[in-house]
């Protein structure tokens, strides 16, 4: 197995707060080496539960990004294929680059989701049991109170000049540059200016759909 460091950015996109109760209705993965290099990215769409609803609240925010929500129900997958795939896509990640460390905004919502889909549907989490929360990073680096770490506070250098669409994918990556750059910034290494795109099979320049 490779050594070394590999940072999955994941952002999902959901009905509801509750996995099981609600359901995610996209997700989007991308992993980065410290080197802020995009080794992969993955993304699909679900079907949702059997069973589960849409939340009022939450359905009614999503009425306000309809392009967004249009992106998220296109041609969905069944979770008992789509899951699989991904905990195999993780699997192969670390073994060419070392076990990946899952990040998230704030890991603890995106996280509750991805461990109870790969466990429901694939039986396992190649990502481990916890991550890198970059809300709490954010506020041990500026060392301000948790509850005001938000984006809003950030300073501009941790930020790319990525869009942040509520597409899972998109925000995914801008999420994981972002997280580099604190990453960095954190161990005293110098900002590297923009993603570095690694080539090759499950690339940032291969295919988003299939998660190669």
């Amino acid at each position: 197995m490779a050594e070394g460091e590999l940072f999955v950015s994941v952002d999902i996109e959901a009905d509801g707060r509750i996995p099981g109760r609600n359901s995610m209705l996209s997700f989007g993965s991308a992993a980065f080496t410290l080197d802020k290099a995009l080794v992969a990215r993955f993304a699909v769409n679900l079907e949702t539960l059997p069973g589960a609803a849409g939340d009022p609240e939450t359905l009614a925010w999503w009425r306000k990004f309809p392009e967004a929500w249009a992106a998220a129900r296109e041609d969905p997958e069944d979770p008992a294929t789509a899951l699989p795939r991904y905990a195999a896509h993780l699997e192969a990640l670390g073994r060419a680059h070392g076990r990946p460390t899952f990040i998230g905004f704030p890991a603890a919502f995106d996280f509750a989701w991805i461990n109870w889909y790969l466990h429901r549907f694939a039986g396992r989490n190649p990502l481990g049991t916890s991550g890198l929360c970059l809300k709490t990073l954010g506020a041990a680096l500026l060392k301000i109170p948790f509850r005001q770490a938000g984006k809003r506070r950030f300073p501009r250098r941790w930020f790319d000049d990525l869009p942040h669409t509520h597409v899972a994918l998109d925000d995914a990556v801008a999420q994981g540059a972002m997280g580099i750059n604190m990453l960095r910034e954190l161990r005293g290494l110098p900002r590297v200016a923009g993603i570095v795109e690694a080539e090759g099979p499950g690339s940032a320049r291969s295919s988003e759909r299939d998660g190669s």
